[in-house]
């Protein structure tokens, strides 16, 4: 497991037709919803998150990897991992990918417990399924790590961590 290294993080979870985004920072403990980025194309949803990386001046990224409930890739993993790639390629930040196989049902319950059903709940389930992959993140910890080098740079670079 990678431990979540200081400074200010922001995280995805990523879907085709939206990502929701957190932010929070690891000294601290503490994830908060930030936004759910859409986008006619990929550019314009890149563009969104762009300006959100330019505001919040992040250290690292965190993106969730879907897997279903006996821990088996989900087939959007594929997908999540492409753009996570993608982030890094932009932003020239390192990458975390942690395990988001109950960050949805949390996100739910979360807001089902704050009563917000429906059209409301839909506006804002996906930042605050980020929220549950961030924290879960400085609490466990992340699966895999990318920096955009070689395997043996990044594993050298993640016991630095």
């Amino acid at each position: 497991m990678h431990k979540a290294p200081k400074g200010t993080t922001l995280a995805f979870d990523f879907g085709e037709a939206r990502i929701g985004m957190a932010q929070g920072d690891a000294e601290l403990g503490m994830a908060h919803p930030l936004a759910t980025v859409t986008g006619n194309s990929n550019d314009a949803k890149f563009e969104a998150i762009a300006k959100l990386v330019a505001e919040w001046q992040p250290k690292q990224l965190v993106v969730g990897l879907p897997t279903h409930a006996d821990g088996t890739e989900h087939e959007l993993a594929r997908l999540s991992r492409k753009f996570g790639r993608r982030l890094n390629g932009r932003f020239q930040l390192p990458v975390f990918w942690v395990d988001e196989r109950m960050s949805s049902l949390y996100a739910e319950s979360l807001l089902a417990e704050a009563q917000v059903f429906g059209r409301k709940q839909k506006a804002v389930l996906d930042q605050v399924a980020a929220q549950a992959i961030l924290q879960g993140f400085f609490e466990g910890g992340a699966a895999e790590y990318f920096n955009g080098r070689d395997e043996q740079n990044q594993a050298d670079d993640a016991e630095a961590v």
